[in-house]
């Protein structure tokens, strides 16, 4: 562990001692742009706690100073694997990999067989303006338009178009009706401007309920008007 003037250099593979990783509240995974907003915007208060992880220390020692949290070196993944979840941890992805689909396939890997596989075509079709990728992620979005990154997510009418706001997006997919698959979602709630994440207990929810039924899933990470969507099969434990 290195320490500078500005912040711990906290490497991933090491679990924090206690009390320090119980202090720090917020976890945002990545000190790309989105990771630098999340600071800015979270982090005002001289007091507040938390943590930044991104695997290159250069983007680390980019960020402005702040006392209250640490700054964790090494991948996500590598990271999540070895601290404590707690129920009220909030996780901040601000990294371009689907990571509440990352942890749950890390997790049941440590108990069973699990095998990543490409979202079913028939969701194409379920969802607003999809956009599938190579590898069968698949995403939508209620915006045919690139979103202000501080949009405080308002209830009745989209920021942009004053226009009544549809469904919210996190509602359809728990809807969804695909032969072989259930929908597991995990909602992103907005903490500030522009800023979404969920809590360690969402995702240890959503893990439970896929160990308690071996299956087929699309497991997706939605606001009210994005959502990343992924699919796993679980064969159960060993």
């Amino acid at each position: 562990m290195e320490r500078t003037s500005q912040a711990w250099m906290w490497p991933a593979e090491e679990p924090f001692p206690h009390p320090m990783g119980t202090e720090a509240k917020v976890w945002i995974l990545g000190a790309g742009r989105f990771g630098r907003l999340a600071v800015e915007r979270l982090f005002k208060d001289e007091r507040s706690t938390g943590v930044i992880v991104d695997a290159d220390p250069h983007r680390l020692r980019e960020i402005p100073k702040q006392d209250g949290w640490i700054a964790v070196r090494g991948d996500v993944f590598v990271f999540l694997s070895n601290q404590v979840l707690s129920d009220d941890q909030w996780i901040i992805p601000a990294v371009p990999v689907h990571v509440a689909l990352g942890w749950i396939v890390m997790e049941l890997g440590k108990r069973g067989v699990v095998h990543r596989l490409p979202v079913p075509h028939d969701a194409d079709s379920l969802v607003p303006h999809p956009i599938r990728t190579p590898s069968g992620t698949l995403y939508a979005s209620h915006a045919t338009f690139r979103c202000p990154d501080d949009c405080p997510e308002p209830e009745a009418f989209c920021t942009i178009t004053k226009k009544p706001r549809p469904e919210k997006l996190y509602r359809i997919l728990q809807k969804l009706a695909i032969p072989d698959y259930a929908p597991m979602v995990i909602q992103s709630r907005q903490l500030a401007p522009g800023v979404g994440g969920y809590t360690g207990g969402q995702l240890k929810e959503a893990l439970a309920a896929v160990l308690q039924r071996p299956g087929s899933y699309i497991v997706a990470t939605s606001c009210s008007c994005h959502a990343v969507m992924d699919a796993v099969r679980w064969d159960g434990p060993f």
